[in-house]
């Protein structure tokens, strides 16, 4: 009896028995035990959140409708305007949820906007578009293809103290918030 060893292997088995042991090993490694999943989900996902400073702009009570208070967040190259609108508004805060904070660059080309307290809206006069600060800073007409990045805002009860903490989108001009 010959050893299996001794035999000749023709190109047709050693193609056959190659191919069935990589596509072993493949299945072999795609393989994951209930625990290795369990363990995988547990783990918490990679965070891309920047460390935005905490900036305090002004005090509630000081705050007048429809006359926006001008700042500069995340940092001074950035300006924006905190405004109370006199009625509660969705991301609204402070006492009546009726204070809200935009970046005060145009999303279309970086323009700088100006409050029409009028018309209760941010423009932008050199591309004319429009944004509604009481709906999240929404883009309403114009060429701007993007909502304004919103400041995100704080507010401190005991002290009645509104602070900037972070920013909802990206600031024209910018491939990060954080400089």
């Amino acid at each position: 009896m010959r050893h299996w060893l001794n035999r000749r292997i023709d190109r047709r088995r050693f193609l056959k028995a190659s191919g069935g042991t990589a596509a072993g090993l493949a299945v072999a490694g795609c393989t994951v035990t209930a625990e290795e999943q369990q363990g995988t989900a547990q783990q918490e996902a990679p965070k891309a959140t920047l460390p935005y400073p905490r900036t305090a702009i002004a005090r509630a009570s000081e705050l007048t409708v429809d006359e926006p208070v001008t700042f500069n967040y995340p940092d001074e190259q950035s300006p924006c305007a905190l405004l109370k609108t006199g009625r509660p508004v969705d991301g609204g805060v402070g006492p009546e949820g009726d204070i809200v904070a935009y970046s005060t660059l145009c999303s279309h080309m970086g323009m700088p906007l100006t409050y029409d307290a009028e018309a209760r809206t941010f423009k932008c006069f050199e591309h004319f578009s429009i944004f509604d600060p009481e709906l999240r800073g929404q883009q309403v007409c114009g060429q701007a293809t993007d909502d304004l990045p919103r400041i995100q805002l704080t507010y401190d009860e005991s002290s009645d103290e509104l602070s900037a903490i972070g920013v909802a989108g990206l600031i024209y001009g910018r491939a990060s918030n954080i400089l």
